[in-house]
């Protein structure tokens, strides 16, 4: 539910950003007749990451157990790589968001009336989709064991909100948050989810009998950590660990993890690394302006 929480919070807030610059910009440029349009094109994109996220969760079942497995792992590792790629997208883009957004809010005002709506959906769809995804695929990771999938939806659900009431009281200039550590402290965390889920799509092409190695374990710790115990449960819906550990679940794990994880930090800490100031040519002394 944590997960589930932190990706609803993450993505809501990229995508709630993204409505409240375009609304800002309209408002301050005395565009206020064209509001209607933006608003039509998040509703669009809503609707089509609705019935995204439906056909995902109700799409496999009358299907064989072998194929639900082989559609939900492959599922899985696309939903890793769309989500590895908005980690790094998004803690370099960050201070940046606000001009392109605005560049192509001009062009597209200057278009057809239904321009702006495009716009509008294409950069929240965006976002709605790789989170309906990526939600789908973490909650089938954390309630693999049969738990039920209303924890980890209302964690989503709560983050979103959360998502939309921080980027109102950004909005009204009530709340200042610094992004680029949000994106990168956030970033950190869910490559370790992404590494969970990675590793669940991987076990699940192992039930399908697509990958090998099903019965290998590198380890068991069942005994000591039962997954139907609270802190079991804990660790499997926050970073979908499992108890009973394939040996390519883990080498995929690690190969994933060590590299990514690696990149990033390297990456966010060139980000954050201040710039050296220019230094003024010193007046010699005496000299009056």
């Amino acid at each position: 539910m944590i997960a589930n929480f932190l990706i609803g919070l993450r993505e809501g807030l990229e995508a709630a950003l993204v409505v409240s610059i375009l609304i800002a910009y309209l408002v301050k440029s005395d565009r206020r007749r064209l509001l209607p349009r933006i608003w039509a094109g998040v509703a669009v994109a809503v609707l089509i990451s609705l019935g995204f996220g439906a056909l995902l969760t109700f799409g496999p079942k009358g299907l064989s157990f072998e194929a639900q497995e082989a559609i939900g792992g492959s599922l899985s590792i696309i939903a890793v790589g769309f989500v590895t790629w908005m980690i790094f997208w998004m803690a370099g883009a960050a201070r940046s968001l606000s001009g392109q957004l605005r560049g192509q809010l001009d062009r597209a005002a200057e278009g057809a009336r239904w321009s702006l709506a495009v716009v509008a959906a294409l950069a929240v769809g965006r976002e709605g989709l790789e989170t309906a995804l990526f939600l789908w695929a973490a909650t089938q990771a954390s309630t693999s064991a049969g738990g039920s999938a209303a924890g980890p939806a209302l964690g989503a659900l709560a983050g979103i909100a959360v998502a939309i009431v921080l980027a109102y009281l950004m909005y009204r200039g009530a709340l200042k948050i610094n992004l680029s550590k949000f994106f990168s402290y956030t970033g950190g965390f869910l490559i370790i989810v992404a590494a969970g889920v990675l590793s669940y799509g991987v076990h699940d092409l192992q039930e399908a009998g697509i990958l090998p190695g099903l019965n290998n374990l590198a380890f068991d710790v069942s005994a000591t950590i039962p997954p139907t115990s609270w802190y079991g449960t804990l660790l499997k819906g926050i970073f979908n660990f499992t108890p009973a550990t394939t040996v390519l679940q883990l080498v995929v794990w690690l190969c994933y993890v060590v590299p990514v994880m690696t990149i990033f930090v390297l990456r966010t800490r060139r980000a954050h690394r201040p710039r050296p100031a220019t230094t003024a040519t010193a007046q010699p002394s005496g000299t009056h302006s």
